[in-house]
């Protein structure tokens, strides 16, 4: 029998999935590491703690599974987009890495849009210039730590940190370098005129492959302390929502996913470059080559889940651990218990400033209709009604793109739930379907790494033969209707506030 792993490279943890060659799971693991929040709107983690991570869940789903590390014919990565990772020209890490949720780079991406040009920089990247982006990111590093940057030799994406330790390549790939502000997006290579413009080196910049090419193989050191064997080939991977795309069968035109896990997305295959002139969501290059996606990035969304979790939600917690269940199915038997609308509550869910489809960095989270008689389940579900909002509201965007389905796949630690699926149908007013594998990233990273392996053909026939879907939640009319009542008073809040964030963020 021959295996595929697929690594798939998180906020809140590293996960890695041994599967066979038919989609089969077929041993698990995931080691979870912190975020650092050094100032308010900031976000780092030490590349170090991937990395440990990484070697360490490969080396114990190759024990816990028994198979012979040679039958393991291939392994992909998945990884959060965006982050920063510095190496000096030893490869050694020379600071945390900055994070796709960090809001610290207005400055720089005003910078950026003024060199560049806004509508130039959206004719060759596809996109404006965001906090969460890359480029903003370097430029930060360089104005503020300029005896660092100094030693700067290499420029990496989280993932690719993590491949490099297994292969000792300095590689990128189509997927993940479409996120970082200095990618031509239509010819899928590194844009010299940005580049040169913002004055960065472009040797500083890693090579770059498709998703499915082979970027590297298992050295030695990295076998010995996963387990592999040497010589394995590793392929490029994906960034999270690309390599998910792959993980749900979304590689062909018409189909599309939503995602809720620490952040939120609407993703969307095209076999053409689609852009949105205004910048409201994304046009990456897909994992698919050739192919593209358009995509919305909310910063918070299972992130807004976890926050009111870990602050209001002591009870569920304890309970859940003496009934050995998450305390999440718990949370949602209380917010079932909230009627549509809260009772009147509307949660705006930026947590972390806010990408898709607002682009403000300042936006702050914010409860509006608070009032005596709501209890702690009328706030969870205005949580995940708000978070749910968000997602439609990108939804909107991609419908006036004509890139939207009429059927959405659910994936994420939100599509675990029936209630949130539930709710994501009625709002959206469309089934949504989840697959029968719920590895998602993990999966797509590992057809990727078939694909590299010489496994499969190429990524839709491998989807084809590893990915199947369940029944679908349809909408209810009367649900629907009453979620577009609060669905309008929530679309109203946003510009009412707009002016207030911008002020506290100056306090």
């Amino acid at each position: 029998m021959e295996y595929l792993l697929g690594v798939d490279l998180g906020t809140s943890g590293t996960k890695t999935v041994l599967f066979d060659v038919n989609g089969q799971a077929i041993a698990s693991e995931t080691i979870e590491y912190p975020l650092h929040q050094p100032q308010n709107g900031w976000a780092e983690q030490a590349p170090e703690d991937w990395w440990d991570a990484a070697r360490n869940t490969i080396r114990s789903v190759i024990e816990q599974s028994g198979v012979d590390a040679a039958d393991i014919k291939g392994l992909g990565i998945s990884g959060q987009m965006h982050g920063l990772v510095l190496l000096d020209a030893d490869g050694n890490v020379l600071r945390e890495a900055i994070l796709w949720c960090d809001g610290r780079t207005q400055d720089e991406c005003d910078e950026i849009t003024n060199t560049i040009g806004r509508d130039r920089l959206i004719q060759i990247t596809a996109n404006p210039a965001l906090t969460g982006f890359t480029a903003g990111k370097i430029l930060w590093v360089r104005k503020h730590e300029p005896e660092l940057w100094a030693k700067v030799r290499h420029i990496l994406l989280p993932k690719d940190y993590v491949r490099f330790k297994l292969t000792g390549e300095y590689a990128s790939e189509m997927s993940d370098a479409s996120g970082t502000n200095l990618l031509d997006v239509p010819n899928r290579c590194w844009s010299k005129e940005i580049l040169d413009a913002l004055n960065i080196d472009d040797n500083l910049m890693p090579r770059l492959t498709e998703s499915s090419d082979v970027a590297g193989y298992i050295t030695s050191e990295a076998a010995q302390v996963t387990g592999l064997v040497p010589g394995t080939p590793v392929a490029g991977g994906a960034g999270d929502n690309a390599a998910a795309a792959v993980g749900t069968g979304v590689v062909v035109e018409g189909k599309a996913f939503t995602t809720i896990g620490t952040s939120g997305v609407v993703f969307a295959h095209s076999d053409k470059v689609q852009i949105d002139p205004q910048g409201r969501v994304h046009t990456f290059c897909a994992a698919v080559p050739g192919a593209y996606t358009v995509m919305s990035c909310t910063l918070a969304a299972g992130l807004s889940l976890k926050w009111y979790r870990d602050t209001f939600c002591q009870a569920e917690i304890d309970a859940a651990k003496e009934m050995d269940t998450d305390p999440y199915i718990l949370m949602n038997q209380q917010a079932e218990k909230s009627p549509i609308g809260a009772n009147r509550l509307i949660f705006l869910p930026y947590l972390m400033g806010e990408r898709s489809p607002l682009l403000d960095s300042n936006a702050r989270g914010a409860f509006i209709g608070l009032s005596a008689i709501h209890t702690r389940k009328d706030l969870l579900r205005a949580v995940m009604e708000g978070v749910t909002y968000s997602q439609r509201q990108n939804l909107d965007v991609l419908r006036q793109m004509h890139v939207a389905p009429e059927t959405m796949l659910a994936c994420g630690g939100g599509a675990k739930s029936p209630f949130w699926r539930k709710m994501m149908a009625d709002v959206f007013n469309m089934p949504v379907k989840t697959v029968k594998n719920t590895e998602g990233p993990a999966l797509g990273a590992a057809i990727l790494a078939g694909v590299a392996a010489g496994i499969y053909k190429d990524i839709p026939s491998a989807c084809a033969q590893v990915i199947r879907e369940n029944e679908p939640l349809t909408p209810g009319a009367a649900e629907h209707n009453a979620y577009e009542r609060v669905y309008s008073v929530y679309e109203s809040l946003y510009p009412a506030l707009k002016g207030a964030y911008s002020e506290l963020a100056q306090l």
